[in-house]
């Protein structure tokens, strides 16, 4: 039983064989996959949706991205409202800020960012935080525009420090690891990982992006999943079968995507 909390499958790399990467999925043990919309910019943000709908297992959330920040229109934010009226999305984002690429400038990356919670405040849902380099930054805004909001989010492809993951635990975050965390230099990453507690952790792929070892450098696909959860399993000295379950559940409990996940304890064994 494993989970991909984050994945892009409507990204173009699918275009050629995307039910097939979804047959992989589930044939590898994926119980849940959540599939973030815009791959192609913010005029893509519902692309998630119809994947959601054709899958019973399959959840959908959407946002405009930092790097698009500088195209983000009123029409876009409009969309999001009209998506989060569908019962397979689930989250807004991913949303945040990226001062490595810096393909938008801060301020307007601030700006979108600040709008969309407060466009997820209103609409009660969580949200999905790409941040790359910009920490500080993003902690400030969570005080000041999320924190009191008593809404919880998922740290996307966590990459800072402890610090980082401590303070927005606190904030009401999940932090997702992808599979960076298991490349040779991420010694630093794996400390933090070390110490996220079990009812914090999630696992994904941000596919077709980021594929773990022993897959590195080639397309990343969500059945790849799995070593991302044994390099967690292998930190927090449990079994694969053990923290898959775990995930699988906090991400029930996180989207409510089931009342109980009494399945996910049975199948672990976990109490």
């Amino acid at each position: 039983m494993f989970l991909d909390s984050h994945c892009h499958l409507d990204d173009s790399d699918f275009d050629s064989d995307r039910e097939a990467v979804i047959e992989r999925a589930r044939a590898a043990g994926l119980r849940y996959l959540l599939t973030i919309g815009g791959a192609n910019g913010p005029d893509s943000m519902a692309a998630s949706v119809p994947l959601a709908e054709a899958h019973q297992w399959i959840w959908a959330a959407a946002g405009i991205h930092p790097h698009e920040a500088s195209k983000a229109e009123e029409r876009h934010f409009d969309e999001l409202r009209r998506l989060a009226q569908h019962p397979k999305f689930v989250a807004i984002g991913e949303i945040g800020l990226d001062y490595y690429y810096d393909h938008s400038p801060h301020d307007v990356q601030q700006q979108v960012l600040v709008r969309q919670l407060d466009l997820a405040r209103e609409l009660k849902l969580p949200v999905i935080i790409h941040c790359r380099d910009a920490w500080p930054d993003l902690r400030d805004l969570v005080r000041s525009h999320w924190q009191s909001a008593g809404l919880s989010g998922i740290l996307h492809c966590f990459s800072g420090t402890r610090e980082d993951a401590f303070e927005l635990m606190d904030a009401g975050f999940l932090v997702s690891f992808a599979g960076n965390v298991t490349f040779k230099k991420a010694e630093n990453l794996r400390a933090v990982a070390r110490e996220v507690p079990l009812d914090r952790l999630l696992t994904e792929t941000d596919s077709p992006y980021l594929a773990p070892v022993p897959y590195r450098g080639k397309r990343n696909e969500p059945a790849f999943v799995a070593e991302v959860t044994r390099q967690l399993a292998q930190l927090h000295g449990l079994s694969d079968e053990e923290v898959g379950g775990q995930t699988t559940e906090n991400f029930c409990r996180f989207l409510s995507v089931e009342p109980s996940c009494t399945a996910a304890r049975l199948v672990t064994g976990m109490s």
